[in-house]
């Protein structure tokens, strides 16, 4: 059986440093991390989604985790086709006038280019560090299952190699049916990881909890089954702390996916106080992890 490594989708997270979680000394970004990695062996960087990482600081992540600690990075939102505010672009990319929330199409070629070219340069210390899990492309709703998207997943997999690329759908059409196994299919053919998930049925970006390898490397991120999927406080979105009888459910699945992988990442993204901490060490508990 493969290697599973459970950790959370943020170790920042505010309503985190205010819950607790960590010991009075951990004061510091420094220290924060350095005891959030003696308690998990991996981590999912959620930021990178809202703005372009900085070198700098993917580097002081390489130092101050051990050897063998991994960093998941979420794509920017620019490059999985979300809409950015125009703020989070570096200000010399930024347009002179005009929309408040930019897509790809609303930058020049040129300028889309560099941001992709900025935000693959910001990994390397990561890559050097032997730290770079896997690039999480958690592509919008309206991302549906077509011909069109399925090049574009193709596109992404080309600019990003040799860097591990999976990737996470937000609509049914994917799975709807024969879709399924099409899906798969197509993620198999190509050695593309995809990313199982569990999260709160009935919306418009509810997919099902599809458990599936694809590749060598497996992905499973835990949203939550919160009454409040649709808020804008992100807070509220993500308030759900998984019961044990939930988390044993998933941990026999995960054990099943694991026998199929060399690796399994699991990322709790409930991110509201510590509840993904804490659904973390009880699902490392249920794995029989130390």
């Amino acid at each position: 059986m493969g290697e599973i490594k459970v950790g959370t989708a943020s170790w920042t997270h505010r309503t985190l440093l205010e819950s607790g979680w960590y010991p009075h000394d951990a004061n510091s970004p420094e220290r924060r991390l350095a005891y959030y990695a003696t308690q998990f062996p991996i981590v999912e960087v959620d930021s990178t989604y809202y703005a372009l990482p900085a070198e700098r600081n993917t580097a002081l992540w390489a130092q101050r985790t051990p050897a063998t600690f991994t960093f998941n990075i979420k794509a920017f939102g620019l490059l999985t086709g979300h809409p950015i505010r125009v703020s989070t672009l570096p200000k010399d990319l930024r347009p002179d006038a005009g929309k408040q929330r930019l897509y790809a199409d609303d930058l020049p070629p040129k300028t889309y280019e560099e941001v992709w070219t900025r935000f693959l340069a910001a990994l390397d210390p990561l890559v050097r560090a032997g730290k770079l899990g896997v690039v999480l492309f958690q592509f919008p709703p309206w991302f549906t299952a077509r011909a069109a998207s399925r090049q574009t997943l193709l596109d992404v997999v080309a600019r990003c190699r040799p860097l591990r690329v999976a990737v996470e759908f937000r609509h049914a059409s994917w799975f709807d049916g024969d879709s399924e196994q099409a899906t798969l299919r197509f993620l198999r053919e190509r050695d593309i990881p995809y990313v199982a998930v569990d999260m709160p049925q009935g919306h418009r970006s509810s997919v099902p909890p599809v458990v599936a390898a694809t590749s060598d490397l497996a992905v499973v991120r835990f949203h939550g089954r919160g009454d409040h999927w649709t808020s804008t406080d992100i807070d509220e979105k993500f308030a759900y702390l998984y019961s044990e009888h939930e988390l044993a459910d998933w941990a026999t699945k995960l054990h099943d996916l694991a026998a199929q992988t060399d690796e399994t990442h699991v990322l709790l993204n409930n991110c509201c106080a510590d509840n993904a901490q804490r659904n973390a060490a009880q699902l490392m508990e249920l794995l029989n992890q130390p």
